[in-house]
């Protein structure tokens, strides 16, 4: 039997091109892939200025506190080496401090590095931080701290934070998540460790003129029943933004934010409220900012 329309082995081979022509449309709108890595030079000196506002608000026995503390300080990484694979050992050191500390029905502290030559008192361990190597540092272009030699100094300065975030293996699009456990040591109020396993999250935000956007938050997975380490557990459970230069490799902006609360953190009539705010900006080295202005 003969049919004027399309005979079924063209009907058949019609069906096969539109197939393959759908997926070549799908192939040419799939989401673009970054590879993100960290990326140093031996003997090159990284800048970022960090600044931390925290706000403690503290309720015992119907009596209220507050205390308040701004830092502004210098974060240095010195490099001293790099392997061909990436690893590099850097020299992590906080350049200088600007300390402000308030206590609710008490004058304002003050402690500046730079001007002060001898600390107020209270900020004895914060002047001994500045200025000197804190850590030698070892990292995998993932971010991964491969070693840590720790100065044995009794306090650094606020707001430092994290070495660095962890970067995925693989290369990832747009709205991509990855996660890394991460473990807290706590002090105990009467002596030793309590150790407190987090996880630390990240989605891949967006990309724009070779800058990686990705959001961050930190989770507390140990069940804790004690609001005492409750409460000095609340510091890490962060969220914000890290703004991360794909092309260089490198940090340029971070922004982590914590507003949580703790119940009977010192008995039945007590309470705590914490909330912090650090931030930290790159630092473009003075001959590239000048680079920069000469070709506007």
């Amino acid at each position: 039997m003969r049919n004027s329309g399309l005979t079924v082995a063209s009907f058949l081979a019609l069906l096969c091109m539109n197939a393959l022509a759908r997926a070549a449309d799908a192939d040419s709108k799939a989401p673009e892939k970054y590879t993100l890595r960290y990326q140093f030079h031996a003997g090159d000196t990284l800048r970022w200025n960090v600044v931390h506002r925290c706000q403690i608000r503290t309720t015992v026995s119907a009596s209220e506190q507050t205390a308040e503390t701004t830092t502004l300080s210098v974060k240095v990484w010195r490099v001293l080496d790099v392997t061909p694979d990436g690893q590099a050992t850097f020299e992590h050191r906080v350049e200088s401090v600007d300390m402000r500390h308030r206590l609710s029905g008490r004058e304002e502290v003050h402690y500046n590095s730079d001007k002060d030559m001898v600390a107020p008192r209270g900020f004895e361990d914060v002047a001994k931080a500045v200025g000197v190597p804190l850590s030698i540092v070892t990292l995998d272009a993932q971010g991964k701290v491969l070693s840590r030699k720790q100065n044995p100094v009794k306090a650094a300065t606020p707001g430092q934070g994290e070495i660095t975030i962890r970067l995925p293996e693989e290369p990832i699009a747009v709205g991509h998540q990855w996660s890394f456990p991460h473990d807290i040591e706590a002090p105990l109020p009467g002596g030793g460790i309590r150790h407190v396993k987090s996880m630390q999250s990240y989605t891949l935000e967006s990309v724009r003129t070779g800058v990686a956007t990705i959001r961050m938050e930190t989770q507390i997975l140990t069940p804790i029943h004690d609001p005492s380490l409750e409460s000095q557990l609340i510091q890490y459970e962060t969220s914000g933004t890290v703004r991360f230069d794909v092309d260089a490799g490198r940090i340029l902006a971070r922004q982590a934010d914590v507003d949580k609360g703790v119940v009977g953190f010192r008995g039945e009539a007590s309470s705590l409220h914490y909330r912090a705010r650090s931030t930290e900006e790159f630092v473009a080295p003075a001959a590239k900012v000048a680079a920069r202005e000469a070709g506007r």
